[in-house]
C-alpha cells in the first residue's frame, strides 16, 4: 500500500519514537518514578513571559488582516525586522529580500533543498547528525553523503573535500550540534570557504542553527555569513523561546551570495509548492517583536555539568558539550543498541548513536528536571559495569 522507498525509511527512522514507546511501557510496569526518559529534546521548561504577552497582544489586536494570506516568503515588516538583526549581528547588508520565514527549522532546511537538488545531486554532512537530514535530502531526490568528524567531533574539511564530486549541490552542518552539543569553531568555516574557492562548480553551505543561542561558559558560536559567501542559514526560535510546538523558522540567504536573488525566488516557490505557503501569521508576529528573547540557559548549563561530571566519573568517555541539550558518550561496548538495552533494564531510555550516523555512542538529552539526571546516575553505572564486564567475559 505505502511506497517502498517510505516503508524503508520507516524501519531506519523510528528509533527515538521507538524508545519512547518503551518508555511508556516501562513507565506502566515500574512506576513512572522509576523510570528516567532522556529521549526526547523537547524543552521542558515554559516561554519567557514576554513571549506569550507578544501573542497575546496580537490576538486582541483590532489591526485588520492580520491573520490573512501574504507574500509566501512571510510578512514585509517580519522579514524587515529579522533582516535588521541579522545585518547588526553580521555586518552584511541583509534586507528583507534576503529572509524567507519557514514554517520552523525543518520546513527551512526542506524548502532549501528542494530549491538546489536535481534527481541524484549529493549533500555532505558531518557525523553525528540530526536524524532527518537523510530523509529531507532523499524527499528532493537527493542523497545524504556523510563524513566522519574530527575526534573532538568537529568538521575534518579534508576529508569534506575528498568527499566532493560532480553532484555535490549542498554542504548541511549543525553547529551547536544536534546530538553532541558540539559547536563548531570559526576556523572551521574559514577552510570550508577556501575549500569551496577550489570547488570545480558552485556548492551551497547550509547552517542548521536552532541550537545558536543555547550555548555554555562564555562559547559564542561563530557567524557563518561573514566567513562562507555561498552560505544559507536555516533556524527556528523552537528552542531559544521554547516553543517548538508553534513551527516558526526563517532561511537567511546571504548577501553575499551572487545567487541570492535568485534562490530568494527559487524557495519563495518551493515554499508554497511544498505545501507549507507561508509560516504561521501569528508567530511571525511574535519573533519580530520579541524575536530576541532567549531562555534562561542556566538550568541547562547545570544539568549539562552534572550530567557530563557523573558520567566521566563513572568511566564513560564524553566530548564535554557546549552548547544545546544533549550529552553524546561514547558506549562502553561497540554496540550501542545493545548497550541503550542494558541502560533500559536499569530504567534509563536514551537514544543509539547509529541513528545519528555514529555508532558506539548514545545521546541524552537533558530537558529533564534536575532530579531526574540525579537519580538516573546510578541506573548510568550500573548499566557500564554490566557492559564491561560482559566485554571482559
Amino acid at each position: 500500500m505505502i511506497s517502498r522507498a517510505v516503508a524503508g525509511n520507516l524501519a531506519k527512522a523510528s528509533w527515538i519514537r521507538r524508545m519512547f514507546e518503551e518508555g511508556a511501557r516501562l513507565k506502566q510496569e515500574r512506576g513512572s518514578d522509576k523510570v528516567f526518559d532522556f529521549t526526547l529534546g523537547n524543552p521542558e521548561v515554559e516561554p519567557p513571559a514576554a513571549v506569550l504577552a507578544a501573542a497575546r497582544r496580537v490576538l486582541d489586536s483590532d489591526v485588520p488582516h492580520l491573520h490573512a494570506y501574504m507574500p509566501n516568503a512571510g510578512h514585509p515588516r517580519v522579514r524587515e525586522a529579522v533582516a535588521r538583526r541579522l545585518a547588526a549581528a553580521t555586518g552584511l547588508p541583509y534586507t528583507a529580500e534576503h529572509v524567507l520565514m519557514t514554517v520552523g527549522a525543518g520546513a527551512a532546511l526542506n524548502t532549501v533543498l528542494k530549491a538546489l537538488l536535481d534527481p541524484g545531486d549529493e549533500v555532505l554532512t558531518v557525523a553525528p547528525f540530526f536524524v532527518e537530514y537523510t530523509f529531507y535530502a532523499e524527499n528532493h531526490g537527493g542523497r545524504l553523503v556523510v563524513v566522519p568528524p574530527r575526534a573532538d567531533l568537529t568538521p575534518d574539511v579534508a576529508r569534506l573535500e575528498a568527499a566532493l564530486t560532480p553532484r555535490t549541490r549542498a554542504i548541511l552542518l549543525n553547529s551547536p550540534n544536534n546530538p553532541s552539543g558540539v559547536v563548531y569553531p570559526a576556523s572551521t568555516f574559514v577552510e570550508i570557504e577556501a575549500m569551496l574557492a577550489r570547488a570545480a562548480r558552485p556548492i551551497v553551505l547550509v547552517s542548521d542553527e536552532p541550537y545558536r543561542a543555547l550555548v555554555f561558559d562564555d562559547v559564542v558560536p561563530p557567524e557563518v555569513p561573514p566567513l562562507v559567501t555561498r552560505s544559507i542559514v536555516a533556524t527556528s526560535w523552537s528552542k531559544s523561546l521554547a516553543i517548538p510546538g508553534e513551527r516558526i523558522g526563517y532561511l537567511a540567504i546571504s548577501p553575499r551570495m551572487p545567487e541570492a536573488a535568485e534562490l530568494f525566488e527559487a524557495c519563495t516557490f518551493t515554499s508554497r509548492v511544498l505545501g507549507f505557503v507561508n509560516a504561521p501569521a501569528l508567530w511571525q508576529w511574535v519573533v519580530a517583536e520579541v524575536g530576541d528573547q532567549v531562555i534562561d540557559v542556566a538550568p541547562y548549563r547545570e544539568k549539562r555539568d552534572l550530567m557530563y561530571e557523573g558520567l566521566t566519573r563513572i568511566g564513560y568517555q564524553c566530548v564535554k558539550p557546549q552548547g544545546a541539550f544533549y550529552v553524546f558518550p561514547r558506549t562502553p561496548i561497540d554496540d550501542d543498541v545493545a548497550f541503550v538495552r542494558l541502560l533500559a533494564e536499569e530504567g534509563v531510555l536514551t537514544v543509539p548513536g547509529s541513528g545519528f550516523g555514529m555508532p558506539g555512542h548514545i545521546r541524552i538529552s537533558l530537558t529533564v528536571e534536575r532530579d531526574t539526571v540525579v537519580r538516573a546516575l546510578p541506573g548510568f553505572e550500573r548499566a557500564f559495569r554490566k557492559a564491561r564486564s560482559g566485554a571482559a567475559g
